[in-house]
């Protein structure tokens, strides 16, 4: 009988463990939500990054370099406060929640992130140099070089989300 009282009170003890001492579902859940609206927020930055480069690369021949820069100041700033916030996230989960493997997975991403921010930077200096110089095809070769490296990328972000999204359902 003492057995059986002493396995029921474990049992108890680690239900309790879990249910009150551990984060609960809710908050874990909007953790995993707040990273999505993150991801979501990351998106429309590159759109207006994109967007204020095209209108940047109209003021040709003579750039409107200032306007441009101050784009630059503020993605700077959008990107530097999401990746931020994302890394305080990937900690939570970590510490938190007792999840190495999403934490991992976020990792992953940041890396990834920043290897997509390179490539547009990249790629918006070849814009402008092939624009410069409408003569020279290897500058055509270098824009489809980086577009297909911005492809890659994007492939592998969509995998580690996807990835993301499996372990935390779990």
């Amino acid at each position: 009988m003492k057995k059986k009282l002493y396995i029921v009170i474990a049992g108890l003890l680690d239900f309790v463990e879990h249910t009150v001492m551990s984060p609960n579902v809710s908050e874990f859940k909007t953790l995993v939500q707040r990273f999505y609206a993150l991801q979501t927020e990351r998106i429309e930055a590159y759109k207006l990054f994109e967007e204020g480069h095209e209108a940047y690369l109209r003021t040709a021949p003579h750039y409107d370099f200032e306007h441009y820069r101050q784009l630059v100041h503020e993605i700077t700033q959008a990107f530097s406060g999401i990746s931020k916030e994302v890394l305080e996230i990937k900690e939570r989960l970590h510490q938190e929640f007792d999840r190495p493997d999403l934490s991992e997975h976020i990792e992953k991403l940041q890396s990834k992130e920043k290897q997509k921010l390179e490539l547009t930077a990249k790629l918006q200096l070849a814009k402008q140099n092939a624009q410069d110089h409408p003569e020279d095809e290897g500058c055509q070769e270098k824009i489809l070089e980086i577009r297909q490296d911005i492809i890659k990328n994007k492939e592998a972000l969509s995998e580690i989300l996807q990835d993301f999204k499996y372990d935390s359902e779990d």
